[in-house]
């Protein structure tokens, strides 16, 4: 069959001959249009219209993708990358860990890690051969991943290939949620000066609130004066290091891992400690050694469950109205709440044992458990409205090799360290609560 054969007429003439847009082969796009536009001018044309319009269509959005084709290609061709950027290798840019682009697609890094890993005080500190010392300050929130402990080498930690996450190093990361609960907010010095509140119906001082109906013209009743403590204290120091050799450093993932598994972690960690028990002094402000905050302890031969003195606590931290909104407890504690059971044997918390990994949750209140918590107590209260922690200076990286004799043994030292406090302004939104000895 010939490949004039295979065209498709356009139309048929007065003696029934067909019509094809040229004759000897294919036409091309420009030959089909050229063609359609002559026989939609002729006057005498007495073939098919709707067939002809239809093929004029159609030719017409073929031309059109042509040109928007055309268009891309000439873009492409013209893009360039910015100043500075590397050339990727084989045609693709490597994809390493802490340089990938986050959950949502933005370039910027997601972690300390990676932003120290990217920042470009590291890239100097490595192109004038690691001498010195350098410091990055970061003051975002931060997630926190676990590595191997001690000094690093390329001998004792050889390169791995490339694996998929997933695999749980020696320690787990422990929730780290104490902290989480008050109000944060950030510093402009290094000492801290706040007003606190020791006035209310549960302490007894001051005329808290004289609030009363009165008839028309006669005298209103005034309330306060509202008692304040001024406290001055200094934001603390929390800080910590290791180890690495210079070989070590230049390696981005095993960096990654350093900072993230022993340094930002160590710190969120220590800090937790220090909101519930810092001594205010030498350390943090700790809610639980702030003067004037709640007690709740069972009456001598209470036999009430765990659960139910969580919940008269509640009922003391309402009627100083502060309603609460979250219980800290230890994970023993919490324990033995959970496996509470009714004389049927069944859970009072919990109705099944499946529903164990929802949110924990008691009486209303938000279940943090953690082991700063001492085994036998719990803290309730309305954290938000009763304490904040100030930060001057968030996590801070520095590396170094000027200490002790580093210098000559090619190793590196990796710090962390940052600055904050906790200011307790309203100690009666707390209640600290002291469980019934078990019998």
């Amino acid at each position: 069959m010939s490949n004039f054969a295979k065209i498709r007429p356009i139309g048929r003439r007065k003696d029934g001959r067909p019509i094809y847009p040229i004759k000897g082969g294919a036409p091309t796009l420009i030959e089909q249009r050229d063609e359609l536009v002559r026989l939609l001018q002729d006057p005498d044309f007495d073939g098919d219209v709707a067939e002809l319009l239809q093929r004029a269509d159609q030719v017409t959005a073929q031309i059109e993708q042509a040109q928007q084709r055309d268009a891309r290609l000439r873009a492409l061709q013209a893009a360039q990358l910015p100043a500075g950027d590397p050339q990727p290798q084989g045609g693709q840019r490597r994809n390493e860990p802490g340089m990938q682009p986050d959950d949502q697609g933005r370039q910027h890094p997601v972690s300390v890690a990676e932003a120290f890993v990217r920042s470009k005080a590291l890239e100097a500190y490595k192109a004038g051969g690691m001498r010195g010392k350098i410091g990055v300050d970061f003051s975002q929130p931060i997630e926190t991943r676990d590595a191997p402990a001690g000094t690093t080498t390329t001998a004792t930690y050889p390169l791995q290939n490339t694996r998929v996450p997933g695999v749980i190093a020696e320690n787990p990361d422990y929730p780290l949620l104490v902290a989480d609960l008050l109000d944060q907010q950030t510093s402009d010095g290094t000492t801290l000066e706040y007003l606190r509140d020791i006035s209310g119906p549960v302490t007894g001082v001051g005329t808290w609130n004289k609030a009363a109906v009165v008839a028309e013209g006669a005298t209103k009743p005034m309330s306060g004066p509202f008692e304040f403590e001024l406290i001055t204290t200094t934001l603390k120091t929390v800080a910590h290091w290791v180890p690495i050799t210079r070989q070590a450093a230049d390696d981005n993932s095993q960096l990654m891992g350093y900072i993230n598994g022993r340094l930002t972690y160590g710190l969120m960690y220590k800090r937790d400690r220090e909101v519930l028990n810092g001594n205010g002094t030498t350390e943090m402000q700790g809610i639980l050694t702030t003067p004037g905050i709640g007690t709740y302890q069972p009456g001598v031969g209470s036999t009430d469950a765990k659960l139910i003195t969580v919940r008269k606590a509640r009922t003391q931290a309402e009627l100083a109205l502060y309603p609460p909104d979250s219980v800290i407890l230890n994970p023993m504690d919490w324990q033995d709440i959970e496996l509470d059971t009714d004389d049927n044997g069944q859970f009072r918390v919990i109705t099944s044992v499946q529903d164990a990994g929802a949110a924990m949750r008691l009486w209303g209140l938000r279940v943090v458990t953690t082991v700063a918590m001492a085994a036998g107590t719990a803290l309730l209260g309305g954290f938000r409205a009763g304490a904040t922690l100030w930060t001057r200076q968030g996590v801070t990286i520095l590396m170094s090799d000027s200490h002790a004799n580093f210098f000559v043994e090619n190793t590196l030292v990796v710090l962390a360290e940052m600055r904050a406090n906790v200011a307790v302004h309203t100690p009666a939104a707390f209640v600290e609560i002291t469980f019934a000895a078990a019998t």
